[in-house]
């Protein structure tokens, strides 16, 4: 047993030996070559990618090359060639062709810059045909391959290379920054295997070059890359190769150009360093506008501390003079005033009191018919708003938020226009975010890759449960209607490579399990594997950590030989993947990512429906397995009518909200018009019927503007079903309470009837409603002129609206005041109108309980000298902190708003926003009148070799070096370049049939004959630089765009760029391409916007450019596009157009104030004064509450504008028609009668409605209603019933001196009639007892000038003349 054990032993040593010698037989000695000629298949390679040939061992002298073999060598290594008969070689005609096959597919992807191209060539020359082949390599592996002949030949299957470093670095170094046009990656991370771009060293990338299972290299090559220095370390006679590797920026020694800026650093021009972003405005280290804010503020603090000093030192004055001065009473306690001489009447006087006379007595007369015919008044009406409102059965309401927003005229709606008319529309997305956060990480150390962390959600059961509902989702089938027979998602995917005749494995569906081809049995393969002498189990996370850096292999370089391409033909980039990981560290990706992408039909395709309901059942099955609890994942989840579907389903939800809104203010308002002067007289005095009117004259006034816009065609839309009413129902409450409260508080006269009494009522109220309802309904007019159809919709259904209810208060509602009265006066109650109440009405007048608490205690502490001071200062300081904030306002709209607050669409927009590692992709369009056939156009636009160093692609690429500011990740895709690419004779993408039935067509890659397509498209230029001409251009364009990319082409146009052309189809002219870029993630309307803006500043820069190119047309544009501009463009201009909108609307106000109050220029003035302030208040607030400026907000500053009119307006046009003597009694008088009206009108109608709101579920409604509704309301009611007040105190118009003169001279008229009565009175009586005797003297004296005490204040009836 001894003896067996021992004889083993030396059989072992001494085969290892032999084997020793076997393989170290050959010397590394000059002029050997190491092996030679071709030996057939590699035996230990299976699965490659292509023909494995291996060369035979052979120790010899170097070949001399001559003839054909010495051209061939020329053409495929033409470093190696030193002239015909001077050049030796250890390569064998047989080997040049396979090299030549080898290197083909990787010049299609280097052939873009020369020098790379030529470099890696040099590398594999090298070590394939290098004379000096023994010095710089050692043969490891050697294999017996049978020759067809019957002999046995030792072939070399695996070799060191000695490479010097400095060779390898420098070859390196020219090609890693080549780029994929298609893609915009670099060619690089396709050749340097597990590690990518990011990763990818020298002797990573030639290691991969060396391994036999990666599909690609015959045999193994184990490079190693030594300094000098290292050299000593190699055998006797071994050399490291130390070949001349060329610089990416120099041309090549066969003529080849230097390589452009786009795929090399050095070739880059000096590029103008970017400008300064601007700085923020500021003052030393202040903000420049709080410095400002701050600064006026503390001069008009001055100013008004001065002025209350001054005040002080003159009251004091006054008293003390008052005491010195003589009486200012006569003997009967009378004041004596000075007269009032025409003279002191000014023009404005003047024109005021007719205004007022001719407008009180205009509507006294009509206020009268109105009453004395109401059920005629109704019965018109009726039939008037009948006829507006029968249009709403035409009405279109608008939902698209591209047509609210966007106008038909804007640029983003022109170039949509045009992108549509000419490309297919973007695809329609449906996508799944799963993430599973309780999963622990675990370590798996993987043979090739090293210890790797794998997070809880990259697991097998994790990857298989996702792959089951992924193959759940294509099961969908179902019967369509449309198309009369059995529907799947074949027949309306996107399926890029094959768009014609699809099969379900041609649709495009991106997720983790595509790596696997949606195999489970590629899932669970498993292999052994040896590397480095150590074996191990690779299995489907080997396949994982290449796939996700490789994502364009069609072959691992596991055991496992898996392709990384998904099942219908395209790669899977890993961002599309996975998500949530940092460093491109794909394995600790926190989240799954599963996208399915349909085809995008029109709505008037019959396809349409049929893709709405894949995605209703897609939704189905989705929201269904999130129910599951056996479900794994935690996930979020949208298809593309997601957006559509969740504003449709809140609409429908809130309309219950806003229906008890108005539910709310209509109680308020039926309870609140009563006058409850006695418990039993509660349903005779109650005004429920009134205020039922009243709502619906609100309701008919809408109906009847919706109806007339629905005649002439313009288009609704929810904002105005929801905004329209609120505002018409509080600007006609407001006029309602006015009219009402003043007729119950105005007592009738004796002998006057009921009508004359309404009709002098509204006499008296109906020139301050108009005053309101006129400015704003010009306001809403003007407001029209906006550029934004919603806005501009709404600002024309809100105008008419206005007016029409206006115009139905001074008829219909007149009309049901008069019905009301009658009613009252007869006792009867409401509703029940047959029953009687015997206790009659109050004789005195109502006031409610308003007036006596503002009139005793509101009013009078408002205007207390210190609350004065106190309220300028308070509201000053608001107004300027306000302009402060104002400037600090986000502007825009995050798409996640327009969601409810239970919407599934929240925890998508946050999923994407977490875990996507993306922008949205963006297409750089150009237009008709650019010629991409000539040499130049093509230099124009390229970034390949002998490209402009400006072109369109190099641009692009110029500004993703500068991400933070340009917004732009990835450059665009250029079919330009790859098409020259694609024509490049070193690949084998265009050839051309030499025989057969196609002969002279073009023949693509994948044909395998030898003889069948032996020409080549296009010759190989001198310079390296190929251009086509125009008749080659055009010739081979389309065969480009119909090519299918594969192995042996992968520059095919097919998918990539099919849909990125298109020609005229007469002519050939290219009429239309795009070239797609990406941005970065995008995650609010802000950097939505910024981008928007910088895209189309680089675009208007290519345009300038290439509009130089001799032959373009002037008209030519170079635009940016993609789905999310037409939304975010009115953000680059809404700060402007609000701006013009609310100054338009705020300029009738001014206007009609100051002609409604007969050219009264400062109450006009402080008015808008007033309404300006509450407006920047409202836009400050809007800051500290987080609402943002959008086209929304501005329909509600618009709005603000309206409802302020009604707080300011009413009491403005009471101070200015007052006749107390001095503005704060004026003041306390406007605000006492006034003031009270307003605040039960607006504010106490506005507010309980705006309450409720808080309660619905649309977050647009909550925030952009709800809150800025509310701001408003208290802004207004606060200026209005505060602010103003004080400020008329201080600043408003002194008396009218025409009104005191009518006044005036009306006492006078009285106290001689007076006076006349009572001396003939005396005289009668002392003739009587004088018998007839006259008195030469009056029994008391009498002053003309001397007006009586009672007289001072005018009465019921001399009101009447305001």
């Amino acid at each position: 047993m001894h003896f067996q054990r021992k004889s083993w032993t030396w059989s072992v040593l001494l085969f290892t030996l032999a084997a020793c010698t076997v393989l170290s037989s050959a010397q590394h000695e000059p002029g050997y070559c190491s092996f030679y000629e071709d030996c057939g298949l590699n035996p230990a390679v299976e699965g490659s990618l292509i023909p494995p040939r291996v060369p035979c061992k052979d120790y010899r002298k170097a070949v001399n090359v001559t003839g054909d073999h010495y051209e061939l060598l020329k053409s495929v290594c033409p470093m190696m060639a030193h002239g015909e008969g001077e050049t030796q070689a250890c390569c064998s005609i047989r080997q040049l062709t396979a090299l030549q096959s080898s290197l083909t597919l990787s010049k299609a992807v280097l052939i873009r810059c020369p020098s790379c191209a030529e470099n890696f060539a040099h590398i594999h020359c090298a070590t394939t045909c290098s004379p000096n082949q023994s010095q710089i390599l050692k043969i490891t592996k050697t294999a017996n391959i049978t020759q067809p002949i019957g002999i046995v030949k030792e072939a070399v299957v695996g070799y060191d290379a000695y490479i010097s470093m400095n060779f390898s670095d420098a070859s390196f170094r020219s090609c890693k920054n080549v780029r994929i046009p298609a893609t915009g990656g670099f060619a690089i991370a396709t050749m340097c295997g597990r590690y990518g771009a990011t990763l990818c060293t020298p002797q990573r990338w030639l290691d991969f070059q060396g391994d036999s299972s990666n599909g690609l290299a015959p045999l193994d090559i184990n490079f190693k890359l030594m300094t000098d220095d290292q050299a000593a370390g190699l055998p006797a006679g071994a050399v490291l190769f130390a070949g001349r590797a060329l610089n990416c920026n120099e041309t090549t020694p066969t003529g080849g150009e230097a390589c452009s800026c786009q795929d090399c650093e050095q070739s880059c021009p000096a590029v103008p360093e970017l400008p300064p972003l601007p700085k923020p405005f500021m003052i030393g280290r202040l903000d420049g506008v709080l410095v400002i804010s701050i600064t006026v503020f503390s001069c008009i603090f001055f100013l008004i501390v001065c002025y209350v000093v001054l005040e002080c030192t003159t009251h004091i004055r006054q008293s003390k003079s008052s005491k010195k001065s003589k009486k200012t009473k006569d003997q009967n306690e009378n004041e004596i005033k000075p007269k009032i001489s025409p003279k002191d009447v000014t023009c404005s006087d003047k024109a005021s009191l007719v205004t007022q006379e001719f407008l009180g007595s205009l509507f006294q007369t009509w206020g009268t018919i109105m009453a004395r015919y109401p059920l005629t008044v109704l019965l018109v009406c009726l039939v008037v708003v009948l006829a507006f409102a029968v249009g709403i059965k035409d009405i279109e309401l608008t939902t698209d938020p591209v047509q609210l927003w966007s106008a038909p005229e804007s640029r983003a709606m022109q170039e949509k226009a045009f992108h549509d008319a000419h490309f297919d529309p973007f695809y329609r997305t449906n996508q799944l975010i799963l993430i599973a956060p309780d999963r622990p990480n675990h370590y798996y150390d993987s043979l090739l890759f090293g210890k790797q962390n794998f997070s809880g959600i990259i697991s097998k059961d994790l990857i298989t449960e996702l792959l089951e509902l992924q193959q759940k989702i294509q099961a969908i089938e179902f019967w369509s209607d449309e198309l009369n027979r059995t529907t799947s998602l074949k027949d309306i995917c996107y399926a890029p490579l094959n768009p014609n005749n699809p099969s379900l494995t041609d649709c495009a569906v991106n997720s983790l399990p595509q790596y696997f081809q949606n195999s489970i049995d590629n899932l669970n393969a498993k292999a052994n594997m040896t590397e480095l002498g150590v074996t191990k189990e690779v299995d489907w996370r080997d396949h994982f950590i290449y796939c996700v850096n490789s994502p364009l292999s069609f072959k691992d370089i596991t055991a496992l030989g898996m392709s990384c391409m998904a099942d219908y033909g395209g790669p899977v980039f890993p961002f599309l993947a996975v998500g949530g990981y940092d460093n491109e560290e794909y394995t600790t990706a926190e989240a799954l990512i599963l996208t399915f992408s349909l085809n995008n039909y029109a709505r008037t395709d019959v396809k349409f429906k049929v893709v709405e309901e894949w995605e209703r059942r897609f939704l189905k099955i989705v929201q269904d397995y999130q129910k599951n609890p056996n479900t794994n994942f935690t996930f979020a989840y949208m298809a593309e009518r997601s957006l559509e579907d969740e504003i449709n389903r809140t609409t429908a939800e809130d309309i219950p909200i806003f229906m008890i809104s108005y539910a709310v203010i209509f109680l308020y308002i039926a309870v609140a018009l009563g006058e409850y002067s006695s418990c039993k007289r509660i349903l005779v005095d109650s005004k429920f019927l009134v205020g039922l009117g009243g709502i619906l004259v609100v309701g008919c006034s809408v109906m009847a503007s919706m109806g007339f816009y629905a005649w002439i065609g313009v288009s609704s839309s929810l904002v105005i079903l929801q905004v329209v009413p609120f505002l018409v129902l509080a600007v006609g409450a407001d006029n309602i309470f006015i009219f009402v409260l003043e007729y119950q508080r105005d007592m009738r006269r004796p002998g006057e009837k009921r009508e004359e009494h309404i009709g002098r009522v509204l006499g008296n109220v109906a020139p301050s409603m108009l005053l309101c309802s006129l400015s704003e309904s010009v306001c809403f007019f003007l407001g029209a002129l906006s550029t934004m159809p919603a806005v501009k919709s709404f600002a024309l259904y809100a105008a008419l609206a206005v007016l029409m209810d206006f115009i139905l208060q001074m008829t219909a509602f007149v009309a049901l005041l008069s019905l009301d009265a009658r009613r009252q006066d007869g006792n009867r109650c409401e509703i029940a109108c047959c029953v009687t109440v015997d206790t009659p009405r109050s004789s005195k007048p109502n006031q409610g309980v308003l007036l006596p608490l503002m009139k005793k205690y509101y009013a009078p502490l408002l205007l207390h000298p210190i609350s004065r001071v106190l309220v300028m200062v308070v509201f000053l300081a608001m107004f300027f902190a306000c302009v402060f904030l104002s400037f600090h306002v986000k502007v825009g709209l995050n798409q996640e708003l327009a969601m409810p607050s239970d919407s599934y669409m929240l925890d998508y927009f946050a999923y994407l926003y977490k875990y996507f590692e993306v922008g949205v992709p963006t297409y750089f369009i150009t237009t008709k009148g650019f010629n991409f056939t000539s040499e130049e156009g093509i230099n124009a636009v390229c970034s390949s070799v002998g490209c402009d160093q400006f072109s369109l692609t190099q641009k692009i690429r110029y500004a993703t070096e500068y991400p933070e500011r340009s917004y732009m990740a990835i450059p665009a895709s250029s079919w330009v370049d790859d098409y020259i690419d694609w024509l490049n004779p070193g690949s084998k993408c265009c050839r051309i049939y030499t025989l057969g039935p196609n002969k002279g067509e073009f023949c693509p890659a994948n044909e395998t004959g030898l003889f069948t397509c032996a020409k080549k498209c296009m010759s190989t230029p001198p310079n390296g630089v190929l251009r086509p001409s125009v008749q080659e251009f055009n010739r081979f364009l389309p065969d480009f765009l119909s090519n299918r990319p594969d192995l042996q082409c992968p520059k095919g146009g097919l998918g990539a760029y099919d849909k990125a052309v298109v020609r005229d189809n007469e002519t050939g002219e290219i009429i239309a391409s795009r070239f797609m870029a990406y941005h970065t993630p995008l995650v609010n309307s802000q950097e939505y916007t910024g981008a928007l803006g910088k895209a189309r500043e680089l675009a208007r820069n290519i345009t300038l450019a290439m509009r130089n190119v001799t032959g373009t047309s002037e008209d030519f544009e170079v635009f940016p596009y993609t789905v999310t501009y037409v939304y975010y463009e009115q953000y680059l201009t809404i700060v402007n157009e609000g701006l013009f909108n609310i100054a338009v609307c705020l300029l009738p106000t001014f206007v009609v104030c100051c002609i409604l109050l007969g050219m009264d220029l400062r109450s006009g003035f402080l008015n808008l004064l007033t309404i300006v302030m509450i407006t920047v208040d409202t836009v400050g607030v809007m800051t500290l509450w987080g609402i943002d400026f959008n086209a929304v907000s501005l329909i509600n500053l618009v709005t603000a504008v309206g409802i302020s009119v009604e707080f300011v307006s009413h009491l403005t046009r009471s101070f200015a028609l007052s006749i107390c003597p001095t503005k704060v009694e004026r003041a306390k008088e406007a605000t006492a009668n006034m003031g009270s009206a307003v605040f039960a009108g607006v504010a106490m109608t506005n507010l309980p409605g705006i309450v409720v709101l808080a309660f619905a579920k649309a977050q647009l409604i909550q925030i952009f209603f709800f809150r800025l509704n509310l701001v408003i309301t208290l802004l207004g009611m606060a200026h209005g019933l505060i602010f103003l007040p004080v400020l008329l105190s201080f600043l408003g118009p002194g008396v009218n001196n025409a009104i005191l003169l009518q006044i005036q001279e009306k006492k006078a008229k009285e106290m001689e009639l007076n006076i006349k009565a009572t001396y003939d009175n005396i005289t009668y009586e002392n003739h009587e007892k004088t018998n007839g005797e006259i008195p030469t003297e009056p029994s008391y004296p009498v002053k003309a000038d001397v007006i009586p005490k009672a007289a001072q204040e005018p009465n019921e009836y001399e009101v009447d003349i305001l």
